[in-house]
């Protein structure tokens, strides 16, 4: 049975994956690009899971937390290929940008966007002024 598990570090919760037999080795993707199944579940990580937004402190970002609220649909939008590092920054409906989700999770999720898997984001909450920046901004990321 999977259980909800915390990692402060990466300020997100996630679902362990449930423990199977050993099985098969699942196919090579495919050199014509990823079935549907390899679109539909990230390769690391949970397919639902809830992060901070970082990078709220830098350019004014901070000022856009004023117009979401806790059940908004942000966007999420991964680097172009090739740049250092791999961030999936998180934007409002208008499109300027309010951060970008943490780096440790960018890393696995920018490829796995740019080769076509699809990802939504929605606003868990707000914090105050008085939060630190990168606390914030709690948000739901859901893959496939």
């Amino acid at each position: 049975m999977s259980k909800l598990q915390t990692t402060p570090q990466l300020g997100m919760e996630y679902m362990e994956p449930p423990r199977s037999a050993p099985g098969p080795t699942p196919p090579a993707p495919s050199p014509t690009g990823p079935t549907s199944d390899e679109q539909s579940i990230p390769p690391l990580g949970a397919p639902v899971f809830r992060t901070t937004v970082h990078g709220l402190a830098f350019e004014d970002r901070a000022r856009h937390l004023d117009t979401v609220s806790p059940q908004e649909e942000l966007l999420l939008i991964p680097d172009p290929p090739g740049g250092e590092p791999d961030d999936v920054w998180v934007h409002i409906r208008d499109g300027d940008p309010v951060g970008h989700l943490p780096r440790e999770i960018g890393a696995w999720l920018a490829p796995w966007m740019r080769r076509g898997g699809a990802a939504r984001v929605q606003v868990i909450k707000v914090g105050a002024e008085s939060v630190p920046s990168w606390k914030r901004l709690l948000v739901e990321v859901r893959c496939g």
